[in-house]
């Protein structure tokens, strides 16, 4: 296990460059695992367990139990994700799981998900570059797991305005997501149906049909 030292939310496929990363051993309820914490990001994380700490290559990368929906657009955001992704661009099968509830009652059914997702992505491997993304209701039933597409997620009020002590305005991040429009096939619709959402994605971000409207194009200078 290496992880991230502190909270590291939305802070997406951040690296750290000019800053050093330091690696202390973590104690962990198992005796037998070595666990590493670290003060970067989750990318970080991954990245430096499979150059530097690991003696050998996994098998499969498990990124989480992230506390929160990692959905639709959000993804983009996602620490969770993108330590997952790493493990994909190595090319290794990796999976993402989060739970839905913000403060879930019981981490147990998540993990297990997460779990069961792992071995079979080790067993019988994922496209390159692929990783799934796994969101867990709370209570969801987990004989109901669902193969979904990526939604979009939308907030409303995003920006709280605020003035300190000296008179000076901030902003505070905050916002609410909206309801997303129903659409066939959606993570968002399988998470409201309580369902667990499987969504496999890529970071390969071509748009394939636009190469041929641009490559139209008279593009000089």
């Amino acid at each position: 296990m290496c992880a991230p030292d502190r909270e590291r939310s939305a802070i997406s496929h951040a690296l750290t460059m000019r800053a050093p990363l330091r690696v202390r051993r973590a104690e962990t309820p198992w005796p037998s695992a070595t666990a590493w914490a670290v003060n970067g990001s989750p990318a970080d994380c991954v990245k430096l367990a499979l150059e530097e700490l690991m003696p050998q290559r996994p098998h499969v990368v498990l990124a989480g139990v992230n506390r929160g929906p990692n959905l639709g657009t959000d993804i983009l955001y996602s620490g969770t994700v993108a330590a997952a992704a790493e493990g994909a661009l190595a090319g290794i099968p990796s999976v993402a799981v989060s739970t839905v509830s913000y403060d879930p009652s019981d981490y147990g059914p998540a993990s297990r998900v997460g779990a069961a997702l792992a071995r079979l992505a080790a067993a019988h491997g994922l496209p390159p570059g692929v990783v799934l993304n796994v969101n867990v209701p709370d209570g969801a039933e987990l004989g109901r797991i669902v193969v979904t597409r990526m939604g979009i997620q939308r907030y409303s009020n995003i920006f709280e305005r605020r003035v300190d002590p000296r008179g000076e305005v901030y902003y505070w991040m905050c916002g609410s997501p909206e309801a997303s429009a129903p659409g066939d096939g959606l993570d968002t619709d399988a998470v409201r149906s309580g369902s667990v959402s499987v969504t496999p994605i890529k970071f390969d971000m071509t748009d394939h049909a636009a190469l041929d409207v641009l490559s139209g194009w008279d593009i000089r200078m």
